[in-house]
């Protein structure tokens, strides 16, 4: 995979370090990029313990934009669970959804522990969400054992390692979760600011992204961020603040705004402004009319006055 990607890009070095980083699966998560696709990587996560998703193993997809670290991006569940929907990129603050609030430092890694982390939270109506009863989701997540990803050939009940109650985590580990907590705060004001003020529909894959893990070709190119932007934009309630103490920093203000200017349709012209430029177009053709009818009887007349004086030049000469 090395010699098909250009080794001095940033991109590729960050992932290429971190796919080195999660080779080795733990009892939580396990992520790996697809042989022939660095930024594709297929992940698995177990439910959190004392949840409805206690004893499931869930199976997803990351996309990556060629910008990454600088950009988001897209995680898509591919394992029924009750929480997010099936092969629909769902809305976290870590996720393509949101790249004003995507920061660098965070990581796969982060974006793992983050889903394992929402997963008993409510959607709130957040794109991609879902408030199943925790009957249903505690069947899917027996259900989802039997789970097997043929992209990437892997089966649920060998992809993590079996939990441990006296496992210590990693010390990787710790900063991810610290990382994630910033995530949750952010993400959550920003569903519920979301599930009020939404007004459009939520966007649709492409037909190619709703399409099974057998069914896809894998020739599915990564994702840029400027084609991901959601068409839900958040009320300005959710710029001010998106979490406790953490407002926006100007470049996020100042990006948040560029977006809404966009998204904003121009208000239609006002008939009487439209009457009033139509009879200013009217009366400058008008104006031009009459200057060009002055200047042509002008020089008409300069023509006659002329064959006047050349006509009464000739006679004078002619009687002399």
């Amino acid at each position: 995979m090395e010699n098909k990607y250009n080794l001095k890009s940033p991109a590729v070095k960050r992932l290429m370090k971190e796919a080195a980083e999660l080779r080795e699966p733990t009892e939580h998560y396990h992520a790996q990029p697809l042989e022939d696709n660095l930024f594709e990587w297929h992940f698995s996560v177990r439910g959190p313990s004392d949840s409805d998703f206690d004893g499931g193993v869930y199976h997803g997809r990351i996309v990556l934009p060629p910008e990454y670290p600088m950009k988001p991006p897209s995680i898509i569940l591919l394992t029924a669970n009750g929480r997010f929907e099936v092969g629909k990129k769902i809305c976290l603050s870590i996720s393509g959804h949101h790249p004003e609030t995507w920061q660098p430092s965070w990581s796969i890694r982060t974006a793992l522990i983050a889903i394992i982390g929402f997963m008993p939270t409510k959607g709130e109506g957040a794109i991609g969400s879902l408030d199943y009863t925790p009957e249903e989701r505690r069947a899917l997540a027996k259900k989802s054992q039997d789970f097997f990803c043929e992209a990437c050939a892997c089966s649920m009940r060998t992809a993590l390692l079996p939990p441990s109650p006296n496992r210590d985590p990693r010390p990787e580990d710790h900063e991810a979760q610290e990382l994630a907590q910033q995530i949750s705060f952010k993400a959550d004001s920003r569903q519920v600011s979301e599930s009020a003020g939404a007004t459009s529909d939520p966007p649709t894959l492409s037909p190619a992204e709703n399409s099974s893990p057998g069914a896809r070709d894998g020739s599915e190119e990564p994702l840029e961020d400027q084609a991901e932007v959601s068409s839900l934009s958040p009320p300005p309630s959710a710029v001010r603040s998106e979490g406790p103490g953490r407002p926006l920093s100007p470049r996020q203000r100042r990006a948040h705004q560029a977006r809404q200017r966009r998204e904003t349709p121009p208000p239609p012209p006002h008939p009487d402004a439209v009457r009033r430029a139509l009879a200013g177009v009217r009366g400058r053709r008008q104006a031009g009319s009459a200057a060009l009818i002055l200047v042509l009887t002008l020089v008409l007349a300069v023509l006659i006055f002329r064959r006047i004086y050349l006509a009464q030049e000739y006679k004078l000469d002619y009687e002399l």
